[in-house]
């Protein structure tokens, strides 16, 4: 009589080891994040190098960034609510071989066409890791457990973001930009084999929803094609028309989808949620206010300051450095009772300062100038990538982890591809006015400036500064906007989303 009840404690305990997160499963997801972060941040560092190798400026150049982070946003949602279909692992590593699949190509892209077309594939890749692992760490670890997993993940984020600037920037000095791409694709491929070791889990009963997927990504490609080409073949362009019109469709009939399906790929309770979507929210701002500059002072840094690939680099630590060191701190401070509320909102207040500062910008001592601006909105970034996750997946039900997941990176690789495409778009519209010449514009753009002994040296300077200033208050602004938004939303009542109930289930007696 008593071999059962030990049989069952035995079989429990076997369940409870099965269910245990393998010990390479924090390494190897946290590595794939720092390496997809250092991707995204580092790019920029060499823009200036590919334009002048490539013979490349405007639109054309700016999809190395741009198209990346396109397919980062676009395929995140969907690599999320996949990895919870067909299994997480699996995405996994299928997108660490797409990533570095990708860089091997832009590695040995022959022109910029080529290199645009394996930056969209690596993005693919990069939304695939940044989903899948994100998954993988919600359905291993719960409680406080959790939370530290999104703490490191965040860290790590951090750490990715924080050194890709530099670490490309020194692999150029060291062996071209090519040779930067080539790091990226071992890395990706040593990433893949790593994973493999990782256990699989995957939600019940779960379909795909195909068509909701579909329409998502046409959305965000026309628009996307509609702002970085407006510039060049002009706002009422056929071209440019079209995309929008096209964007406006999809969007429209990626809403009805969703309400409609019984697998919805972005699931409507999840946007009915103020509290999951106050967070969401905060995430966007604080991308936001950080890509700009991660983005596009890179290029001022090297065309008007004077500075090398490396040096650049080095400067943009006053802006990812505490990204590195923010997020383990914010969620100490949570952790001890501190509100995250409140720290959120005070991190927004920080990005906002520090947007709006780098209207100091100029140049004359141009790091001395941005040095506090770029700290602000470092420290507001890297504390929302410590509790922004964590704070919104407590709000998720288990079935929608992946789901919940692919939503918040989608949202902040949306963010970061629609800065990219506005800031650009921006940028080049002030200096076509003050420059007169839409061509000489993308040149001054890209960071190809006149013979610095020249009469049009200082004119072509004294229009990228002011383009500049123009176009970051437009930043501001959007961020000062978007957190009013944030604090309404956090600041009202909050409510988890509950499991759905199986109907098939004996009830209790």
């Amino acid at each position: 009589m008593e071999s059962r009840p030990t049989s069952t404690a035995a079989r429990a305990s076997r369940e409870g080891a099965a269910r245990r997160p393998s010990r390479l499963t924090l390494p190897v997801v946290l590595v794939g994040v720092a390496l997809v972060a250092m991707s995204i941040s580092g790019t920029a560092i060499a823009l200036p190098s590919i334009g002048q190798d490539l013979s490349a400026s405007g639109s054309a150049l700016n999809w190395v960034v741009a198209g990346y982070n396109l397919s980062f946003a676009a395929m995140t949602l969907v690599a999320g609510a996949a990895s919870d279909r067909v299994g997480r692992r699996r995405i996994f590593i299928v997108a660490a071989v797409v990533f570095s699949a990708g860089f091997s190509a832009t590695a040995l892209a022959p022109s910029i066409l080529v290199l645009d077309i394996a930056r969209i594939i690596s993005g693919i890749g990069g939304a695939g890791v940044m989903a899948a692992g994100g998954a993988i760490l919600a359905s291993s670890y719960a409680g406080a457990a959790r939370n530290r997993a999104f703490a490191f993940m965040g860290t790590m984020a951090g750490v990715g973001i924080a050194i890709g600037p530099t670490l490309v920037g020194g692999l150029i000095s060291l062996a071209g930009w090519r040779g930067s791409f080539v790091t990226f694709a071992v890395l990706g491929a040593l990433i893949a084999c790593g994973a493999s070791r990782l256990q699989e889990s995957r939600a019940d009963r779960i379909r795909t929803d195909w068509i909701g997927s579909s329409l998502f990504v046409a959305t965000l490609s026309a628009f996307m094609l509609a702002l970085l080409e407006g510039p060049d073949v002009g706002w009422a362009h056929p071209m440019t028309v079209s995309a929008f019109a096209i964007g406006g469709l999809a969007f429209i009939s990626f809403v009805i989808a969703q309400l409609r399906s019984a697998a919805p790929v972005l699931a409507p309770e999840l946007v009915r949620e103020r509290g999951f979507m106050g967070w969401c929210l905060a995430t966007l701002t604080t991308s936001i206010g950080f890509l700009g500059a991660l983005v596009f002072l890179p290029t001022y840094l090297q065309a008007v300051a004077g500075s090398t690939p490396a040096a650049a680099g080095l400067t943009m630590l006053l802006l990812t450095a505490p990204v590195l060191v923010a997020p383990v701190l914010a969620v100490t401070l949570v952790n001890r009772g501190v509100s995250a509320r409140r720290l959120i909102l005070t991190a927004l207040v920080l990005v906002v300062a520090g947007n709006f500062g780098l209207l100091l910008l100029g140049p004359e001592h141009t790091t001395a100038l941005v040095t506090v601006p770029l700290l602000l909105i470092g420290i507001g970034m890297g504390a929302s990538f410590g509790i922004t996750d964590g704070q919104a997946m407590s709000l998720v039900p288990a079935r929608l982890v992946g789901t919940a997941a692919g939503f918040l990176n989608t949202l902040r690789g949306a963010a970061e591809a629609l800065v990219i495409a506005v800031f650009s778009a921006m940028l080049l519209a002030f200096l076509t006015i003050r420059l007169g010449d839409s061509d000489r514009a993308a040149r001054v753009a890209a960071g190809d400036l006149s013979s610095i002994n020249g009469h049009d040296y200082g004119i072509e300077v004294d229009a990228f500064t002011v383009s500049w200033h123009f176009t970051q208050l437009g930043i501001g602004a959007v961020c000062l906007l978007l957190s009013v938004a944030v604090a309404l939303l956090l600041l009202s009542p909050q409510r988890s989303i509950p499991e759905k109930v199986d109907r098939h289930a004996p009830h209790p007696r």
